[in-house]
């Protein structure tokens, strides 16, 4: 018992000295919402990392019900072949598109405003729902304390509520103090899985027996249902690669310098210049926090894959998660264990409750662009002292408490609406890379980059489809209608007067509204315009569509202002260039007033009278 306290405090304490801490000469930058390399781990790997708890537990829940548990280790292996794809696809990425906004910003640029728009759907879609599986699966972890796991659903929706309100509270709070707060609970639950798998080592070597089976097994599956169920299982694994656009869309929030490591190795060692330069400036600090995306799935996914058939554990077993299962074995093997299993499963809550703070910082990165380009009303962008996008984020706290309550508590019904919108971001940055390499490229550079590219947004595609038929009988159809829904609504909002942006009104509300400078406010600058083009294109097609049925109604309003090329309005040349929308500012006229314009006095003289 005494050793398992002194172990639990050391570890307790290292993780804490390790932890990022807000200078308070940063604090004015900082708060704003600029954060370094330890604040990123935190913050945008989080969702990641705590997948750990119920990636694998889904993914050999849908094997052990066909008794092809053994199957696990073909699952993990092609859940570890697409980490290392979408992985190295997005870390090429933050070299092109550095000032954020991933696969949105990417399809832009290379591919169509309409395809942008659909991305910016599904990735708030994908943001909420992430709230709803990771509140609900702390819920579960902490009743797999109590042995109570899958029972009492209001018991579920309440802890799970409960937690998405504490991450809701801290998120607005600011990014400083949420980022100290999550890397020490990463730091402890990093050490302390090290310890369970040892403890899962000893236990093996000790020859624990096997749980015996406590649940019954579905009928023998055909080769062909095998296969099928294989899929479905392997595509459950693969969820948490939603970090993967976190990051790139998050990017905007990491501060551009040199992580510490980065500043010692080109001091110390130069001949490794190239990788210095990789990991340089802020996209060198998200490839930092991409680079664990490209193992660590992989590795923890057979690792309890591996310990989960060797002592027959899944979800579900005795009351606990797969997860709950092996930390029960594991630390059981060393003095005073169950004060750490129980430290774990409330970790696990904590962590669990903490992903959700990837999802709400890039809701706040999301919603405010997509208030500029015309997809959401105004009034959503406000942004107070600490940085934070509050309604943004009050809204998406809100619409995941409303969903847990709809899906009764259950994180196994929330999770295929959650998998399926993971890809199609993915599948689109992929092409939109091809495209890039294809315009900026020569030679076998070109002709290789572009297949490997191309090669891995069909991959996603694949994955995105399969997600959807894999899930069918979960409710994929029902994805279906609800994927389709949103994008006809976003297109709708575009097309009432909300969704009218002049130059005037997006300068107002990225320059002075969302309070962003720089580079990022010229790509949604440009982003806007282009999407203003875009609204009015589908404004012309619907009165020549109506036209052909004897309907003429001419088109209520101008042609909007051109967005020009995309290197031309972020000034790449010239990056201390003023706003691309400054030309236009100066010769739009006052809007008008009740009673007319004001009066225009000249200047008096000392007693107040016009000379």
């Amino acid at each position: 018992m005494i050793f398992s306290i002194a172990l639990l405090l050391l570890i307790a304490f290292l993780a804490f000295r390790a932890s990022p801490i807000e200078k308070k000469e940063h604090a004015h930058i900082h708060g704003a919402g600029q954060i370094g390399l330890l604040a990123a781990v935190a913050l945008f790997g989080v969702d990641y990392f705590t997948s750990y708890f119920y990636a694998t537990g889904e993914m050999m829940h849908v094997l052990h019900s066909y008794g092809l548990e053994h199957w696990g280790y073909i699952a993990a292996a092609i859940i570890a072949v697409a980490n290392i794809s979408f992985g190295a696809l997005y870390m090429y990425s933050l070299g092109i598109f550095n000032e954020g906004g991933g696969a949105y910003t990417a399809s832009m640029r290379y591919l169509k405003p309409g395809l942008s728009l659909v991305v910016a759907v599904v990735l708030i879609q994908d943001y909420v729902l992430t709230i709803v599986v990771s509140a609900l699966s702390g819920s579960d972890q902490l009743l797999s304390i109590l042995n109570l796991y899958g029972k009492y659903w209001w018991l579920h929706f309440l802890i799970g509520a409960t937690l998405a309100s504490i991450t809701y509270w801290l998120t607005i709070r600011g990014r400083g103090e949420s980022a100290r707060i999550v890397f020490t609970l990463l730091g402890v639950f990093i050490m302390l899985t090290i310890v369970m798998f040892i403890g899962l080592l000893v236990a093996n070597g000790r020859a624990i027996s096997a749980v015996a089976a406590t649940e019954a097994v579905g009928s023998a599956a055909s080769i062909w249902q095998a296969l099928y169920h294989l899929l479905t299982a392997s595509m459950k694994g693969m969820v948490a690669l939603s970090g993967l656009e976190a990051m790139s869309n998050g990017i905007q929030f990491v501060i551009h310098e040199d992580a510490s490591i980065v500043k010692w190795g080109k001091k110390h060692l130069p001949r490794w210049k190239k990788l210095w330069e990789f990991y340089s400036g802020k996209s060198g600090i998200g490839r930092f926090v991409q680079t664990s995306f490209l193992f660590y799935g992989g590795l923890t996914t057979f690792m309890l894959t591996a310990f989960a058939i060797r002592f027959n554990v899944f979800d579900g077993t005795l009351g606990r998660t797969l997860v709950g299962n092996l930390a029960f074995i594991g630390f059981d093997q060393i003095p005073g264990g169950i004060i750490l299993f129980w430290v774990y499963q409330v970790l696990a809550v904590l962590l669990l409750a903490a992903a959700s703070m990837t999802a709400l910082q890039d809701l706040q990165a999301t919603a405010w662009r997509d208030v500029a380009i015309g997809e959401i009303p105004e009034v959503v962008v406000y942004r107070n002292r600490q940085g934070t996008f509050t309604r943004s984020v009050t809204a998406g706290f809100i619409i995941a408490v409303a969903l847990m309550l709809l899906v009764r508590g259950r994180t196994s019904v929330a999770m295929p609406f959650y998998g399926v919108g993971v890809f199609m971001p993915i599948m689109v940055m992929g092409f939109a890379i091809r495209k890039h390499i294809l315009a900026t490229s020569t030679g076998r550079k070109r002709v290789w980059g572009a297949r490997l590219a191309g090669s891995v947004g069909t991959l996603a595609a694949v994955v995105f489809v399969g997600q959807i038929v894999g899930k069918w009988a979960e409710g994929g159809w029902v994805v279906l209608i609800s994927f389709s829904i949103l994008v006809l609504a976003a297109n709708g909002i575009l097309l009432s007067p909300i969704g009218l942006r002049d130059p005037k009104t997006i300068h107002r509300i990225v320059r002075e509204k969302a309070r962003i400078q720089g580079a990022m406010a010229s790509i949604v600058e440009w982003q806007s315009l282009r999407m203003q083009e875009y609204r009015y294109n589908l404004l012309v097609w619907a009165a020549q569509f109506f036209e052909l049925f004897g309907v003429r109604r001419p088109v209520r309003y101008e042609a909007p202002v051109p967005a020009g090329d995309y290197d031309h309005a972020l000034h790449v040349d010239h990056p201390e260039a003023p706003s691309l929308l400054q030309q236009y500012l100066v010769n739009l006229p006052l809007e008008p007033r009740l009673g007319g314009a004001p009066r225009q006095t000249l200047p008096g003289n000392a007693e107040g009278k016009v000379e």
